[in-house]
């Protein structure tokens, strides 16, 4: 079964770009966002419900967003669902070193993940422009529970003329600096630029939560138009 999973070019690719980077992933992305995932981090919680039970984090990584949420909500269940094993041991080793117990993490491919119970909300960070968003939208659609959210963030290319030079700029001095400094990131450095500007998730996503029936659907531009927030609700009220 193994074998036929790495077949799909989305995962091959994922493998590829993030190979031997879990140990120094969080550190990277706090540094080469200057801090500002941290701030994206704190706009998908501000989306979620005041008093949610039960939330899904896709694509959890190392677990930053997973953690995140687990702090800002100690009464809630959070569970982390992540592809890679390297990524999911680093998460897992934490949830155990600081003794959050409101924390799981499975692995899973964001699409095929199937639960026994409804969440009030799912999450997700750095993950549309490598999903099969109508499978995907499918999945959330059948985790959360009526009434439910989905809020869900990645990367975008600025449309402006002046800040996608910026963004260009930026990218060109990581891939010269930034790949001597972290040999390992050498490949993301260098094909990330190019994935971004040819995802079209930002379109792609809200129409396939259309599809699904999917109400409320908002999509924030982040960031000089360096990334979006989309947000949606599941039909139906809520009734816990």
């Amino acid at each position: 079964m193994g074998g036929l999973i790495k077949l799909d070019p989305r995962i091959e690719l994922v493998e590829r770009l993030f190979a031997h980077t879990g140990p120094t992933y969080d550190h990277i992305v706090n540094l080469c966002t200057a801090g500002i995932d941290g701030c994206w981090k704190r706009r998908i919680i501000a989306r979620l419900p005041p008093q949610p039970e039960r939330v899904v984090d896709l694509a959890a990584g190392t677990g930053i967003l997973t953690f995140a949420i687990a702090r800002g909500f100690p009464d809630c269940h959070v569970v982390g669902v992540e592809l890679r094993a390297e990524y999911l041991d680093i998460a897992r080793a934490r949830a155990a070193r600081e003794r959050v117990a409101n924390v799981e993490f499975i692995q899973a491919r964001a699409e095929e993940v199937q639960l026994t119970y409804p969440v009030d909300a799912v999450t997700s960070s750095y993950l549309a422009k490598y999903a099969d968003l109508p499978r995907l939208t499918r999945a959330m659609n059948a985790m959360l529970r009526a009434g439910g959210l989905i809020v869900a963030h990645e990367f975008t290319y600025p449309h402006r003329p002046v800040l996608a030079w910026a963004w260009e700029l930026y990218f060109y001095v990581l891939q010269r600096m930034g790949s001597r400094l972290y040999p390992q990131w050498r490949t993301i450095f260098y094909e990330l630029p190019e994935l971004v500007r040819r995802t079209t998730w930002v379109r792609e996503f809200p129409q396939a939560l259309r599809a699904e029936g999917f109400l409320d659907i908002k999509v924030e531009s982040l960031t000089a138009g360096g990334s979006a927030l989309v947000t949606a609700r599941k039909a139906g009220s809520v009734a816990k």
